[in-house]
């Protein structure tokens, strides 16, 4: 997501307007934050949905929205935008399916976030909203700003032994020091990999 978020947003978003789009970033990015921070208090809260699947349908709605303005745009960009997209919604897709599955629970409450992203662009692009150079500087500052808030937020997710994803000893056979070492190499190989797969898909495209 890195990756994606360099090589495909924050050249758009600089491109567009250096200033709005550099704006952009720090407001995605904090917005992410403040974002992310306010939501994890209604988890403390007996609601009737997945707290999981709320927190993504947020962000998807929030997403789409910028995403059909941005296709309706620049349309040339579609083919960049949409590597990007997959490249951050499949990976965060599939971890909270994991969650889901490893509770028990059925994963199809991830049918309202997977489909959000449309709900909202589908309307925006049909409308035909066209903003001009500075606005759109200002959306991909935006969006490569959540991307990063994202990407810096599921690091720690991937130290597995960190404050943030503890390992039980007593969940595993094996010695405990050694499992961590082990999940942090496989969390840096994935990473690395993960990231020449954009630089592949960003050389196609470009």
């Amino acid at each position: 997501m890195v990756t994606s978020a360099a090589l495909f947003l924050i050249p758009q978003a600089l491109g567009q307007h250096g200033r709005l789009g550099s704006l952009g970033i720090a407001i995605g990015f904090l917005g992410g934050y403040v974002g992310h921070t306010i939501g994890h208090r209604f988890t403390h809260l007996d609601l009737p949905v997945d707290h999981t699947a709320t927190e993504l349908t947020i962000h998807a709605l929030s997403a789409g929205a910028i995403i059909g303005a941005i296709y309706t745009a620049m349309p040339s960009l579609t083919s960049i935008l949409g590597i990007a997209l997959i490249s951050h919604k499949a990976p965060a897709g599939y971890a909270a399916a994991r969650r889901l599955a490893e509770r028990g629970e059925s994963v199809t409450t991830l049918l309202l976030p997977a489909a959000a992203v449309g709900l909202v662009a589908l309307p925006v692009g049909i409308v035909g909203i066209s903003p001009g150079g500075e606005l759109r500087g200002l959306l991909f500052g935006v969006a490569a700003g959540v991307f990063l808030h994202v990407a810096v937020d599921l690091l720690p997710e991937c130290t597995t032994g960190s404050e943030t994803c503890p390992v039980d000893a007593a969940d595993h056979d094996v010695d405990v020091h050694q499992l961590q070492d082990r999940l942090r190499r496989h969390a840096a190989l994935s990473s690395i990999l993960g990231g020449v797969a954009v630089v592949i898909a960003w050389s196609l495209v470009i």
